[in-house]
């Protein structure tokens, strides 16, 4: 029997690695949108990275696992967070795992309802597909989240664009403070 080495590693105290994984950087320039307000932070300061790794192509049965690393940012006063987004196909659910550093999973619903779990090493959050979701780094180090969703789930980011999630999370001489959207 042969034996060969995995083609992707995935050290937990650190990323993934291989020459699958696929990386993806989203620069404070490109994460303006997000946010309520602008900051002054540099326009290439690197707000978070995600590691992707795809087998297979885009269809029912195949999956994707990935790692989102959430830097400990604020933009005038904003907790850092991911875009965030809906699948385009809302049948296919997602797992994350959280691997270090602490936040939130925000989730919301396709009435606007929205509400969070709180993300920690080792907890593990189901994702239904009908729900939008986004991570927020309300920590003081990285944030790592391991995912791992259907290949074919596609990402709706125009959805959240055209309906923002229901809360923003600040962070107010050190503790976390929940603002409606509308009250921005």
């Amino acid at each position: 029997m042969k034996v060969v080495k995995a083609p992707v590693t995935f050290d937990i105290h650190s990323i993934m690695e291989g020459s699958d994984v696929a990386v993806s950087t989203k620069r404070y320039k490109d994460a303006k949108s997000f946010f309520a307000k602008e900051g002054d932070l540099d326009e290439n300061t690197v707000m978070y990275d995600v590691y992707s790794y795809t087998k297979g192509d885009a269809k029912r049965g195949n999956l994707n696992w990935g790692l989102t690393v959430l830097h400990p940012l604020c933009v005038a006063g904003e907790c850092n967070m991911t875009r965030g987004h809906w699948h385009e196909d809302r049948d296919c659910a997602e797992f994350y795992f959280g691997v270090s550093g602490k936040g939130l999973l925000m989730l919301m619903d396709e009435e606007g309802n929205t509400w969070a779990e709180e993300v920690s090493e080792g907890s593990l959050h189901h994702i239904d597909g009908h729900l939008a979701h986004r991570l927020i780094n309300t920590g003081d180090e990285d944030m790592k989240v391991a995912a791992c969703w259907g290949c074919d789930a596609g990402h709706d980011y125009a959805a959240v664009d055209a309906m923002p999630f229901g809360y923003r999370v600040m962070k107010e001489k050190g503790k976390l403070v929940f603002v409606r959207g509308e009250e921005e």
